[in-house]
């Protein structure tokens, strides 16, 4: 089944149920049963179902699950590189940021997201 989405604009809710699916096809398509990879992953049978159904489950089952299907390779790709831009280490002389600092009354924001950069 094909579990494509807009992350977005689909809720939160939506997005569990897409990748609930997905890890259902995966499981399958690995040809293993709900039980084989509850077992491996340390959590109940019940638990994984409602994980594949997009019920809340913790990330911690979540981790383990992707485990299971030896998938944590993917884990990395879930968030970007929190690395500060070239020009941002500039202007901080190499130090690394250890706080975010409110924007005052009359700056201008910035509203720079992740995949902005040319």
């Amino acid at each position: 089944m094909i579990h494509k989405i807009d992350f977005n604009l689909a809720s939160s809710e939506q997005i569990s149920a897409s990748l609930g699916g997905q890890l259902a096809d995966i499981r399958l398509s690995q040809n293993r049963t709900q039980e084989q990879v509850a077992t491996e992953a340390g959590v109940s049978r019940a638990t994984l179902a409602r994980l594949e159904q997009g019920h809340g489950v913790s990330l911690d089952t979540f981790i383990r699950v992707l485990m299971a299907l030896k998938l944590q390779a993917h884990l990395e790709h879930f968030l970007p590189d929190p690395s500060i831009r070239p020009l941002d280490r500039i202007a901080l002389a190499g130090r690394e940021r250890q706080r975010a600092r409110p924007v005052r009354e009359g700056e201008a924001e910035e509203n720079w997201t992740w995949g902005d950069d040319p």
